[in-house]
């Protein structure tokens, strides 16, 4: 073996007789050495470096995995960097000042520091203006805490019933002289940014006397008392009384009013009064002889008679008149002979009119209450009426005496549901028994759920198959 020994490389004399030759000079050693040293003026240099910072002591033999960070832990690791943006506009040189006494001058910001005059206030302007600050700012939470206050006042105290005219809170509009009528009222409300809203009669007053919550009948308990028992159970037997007896009303003036007829009967009647008009067979044949006569005699002729123009003579209208002016005075005697009847039952007809007005408000009386009454019942908000359920009751054998053994027979959500509906706050609504026609939809199986079966082209193999065999045997019998 032999070494290798590093030759030192041989340089090339230059004739460096005029100045373009010695840009032939190699100096390649010396830009690099000046490279050197100013990346360590930048970086630093190992020398000033310690240890810790070259050098890293391994203290388990096994690499270990690093750790995977979650990404929230990253997001928190990159806001404590700086932003990549101003990157590079920190200096990572540690080249150090050429100028060691150099004057840095703090650039002065324009205007006032109002922080700085809040935080140390120098001037007696500046604390001045910190009270009166500190005073404005205890005005305005005073002012928020009123109107939080008068908000809440609204909303607890404010009667929801009353009705409140939209012009008494926009000055101008409710005049004593009338010259704005409720018209313009309106129309200038909604231009002026308080548009009135047109609402129901019904939302300023209540139109139900039904409670929020009605308790049950005490005979509903499950272990009720005797008296309270009988009294529900006196409530049903009335109830179902009214509901037979207009079953009954129905039946007498619907099914009771026509009489029964045997089918043959029934018929019979069909016949006669479907051949109403129609002429029978000695009828019509005696019909058709006169009809021959009378088209072989008769010749045409008018249906009504010739009108002739009879005037009235003079004396038949004189008295004519003269009958019209005794009929008039007539009249007139008969009008003043009951003027003067009238006279004298004077106290009869004072009578009379006093009956009539006590009827007539007497009529009015019965009319305001019954309009009260409706007032508050339940309305017609759908295509049904309300009706009231019926009556959950247990008869004595089902009475139990314990929640144990108590049977059942009301269910709440019905019950909250019939309450909402008899309170206006939900229409009448009946369960459609009917049933319902459904589209006819036709149906086709998967072909994986088919059953299997012979294909087309199986078909078509065994039809070629069977001619084929044909032929051949045609063939070999030929032979």
């Amino acid at each position: 073996m032999t070494a290798l020994i590093d030759t030192p490389i041989k340089k090339k004399r230059i004739s460096k007789k005029n100045k373009s030759a010695w840009r032939k000079t190699d100096i390649q050693d010396v830009e690099q050495f000046l490279e050197d040293q100013r990346l360590e003026e930048r970086v630093g240099s190992f020398k000033d470096k310690k240890d810790e910072e070259l050098f890293v002591v391994e203290s388990s033999p096994t690499k270990t995995a690093p750790a995977l960070l979650s990404n929230k832990q990253k997001r928190k690791m990159n806001a404590l960097k700086p932003m990549r943006t101003y990157q590079a506009l920190v200096n990572t040189s540690k080249v150090q000042d050429p100028i060691a006494k150099r004057n840095h001058v703090k650039q002065k910001k324009n205007g006032r520091n109002i922080e700085e005059e809040i935080r140390n206030p120098t001037k007696g302007r500046h604390r001045q203006a910190n009270s009166d600050r500190g005073r404005y700012y205890k005005e305005l939470d005073e002012r928020l805490a009123e109107k939080e206050g008068r908000k809440l006042v609204n909303k607890t105290a404010k009667n929801l019933w009353v009705e409140e005219d939209f012009r008494d809170k926009i000055p101008g509009l409710k005049d004593e002289k009338g010259w704005v009528s409720r018209d313009l009222a309106v129309h200038i409300a909604g231009n002026v940014g308080r548009k009135v809203v047109k609402v129901h009669s019904s939302l300023h007053h209540n139109t139900t006397k039904a409670k929020k919550f009605e308790p049950p009948h005490p005979g509903m308990s499950y272990n009720p008392s005797l008296s309270a028992h009988q009294e529900l159970l006196q409530l049903v037997v009335e109830r179902e009384e009214g509901v037979i007896k207009k079953e009954q009303h129905l039946k007498r003036v619907t099914t009771s009013m026509f009489s029964k007829v045997t089918p043959e009967e029934r018929d019979k009647r069909h016949l006669i009064e479907m051949s109403q008009g129609m002429p029978e067979e000695d009828e019509a044949e005696h019909h058709g002889d006169e009809d021959e006569d009378e088209q072989e005699s008769t010749a045409y002729h008018t249906v009504n008679a010739p009108v002739e123009n009879k005037k009235k003579s003079k004396q038949a209208r004189n008295k004519e008149l003269k009958q019209k002016e005794l009929q008039r005075l007539h009249e007139a005697k008969k009008a003043l002979k009951k003027q003067t009847a009238d006279l004298n039952r004077i106290k009869s007809i004072r009578a009379e009119i006093k009956d009539e007005a006590e009827d007539l408000n007497a009529l009015k009386k019965r009319r305001k209450l019954v309009a009260e009454r409706k007032k508050f019942e339940p309305k017609r908000l759908g295509r049904h009426k309300f009706e009231e359920p019926d009556v959950d009751v247990n008869m004595p054998e089902d009475l139990a005496g314990n929640l144990r053994n108590v049977k059942t027979e009301s269910n709440l959500i019905t019950d909250r549901f019939k309450l909402l509906q008899k309170r206006n706050i939900l229409p009448t609504t009946v369960a459609n028994t009917a049933r319902t026609k459904r589209s006819k939809v036709k149906r086709y199986p998967r072909n994986s759920h088919k059953e299997a079966g012979v294909s087309f082209q199986d078909l078509r193999d065994q039809r070629r198959a069977a001619a084929a065999a044909a032929k051949a045997n045609k063939d070999t019998i030929k032979i």
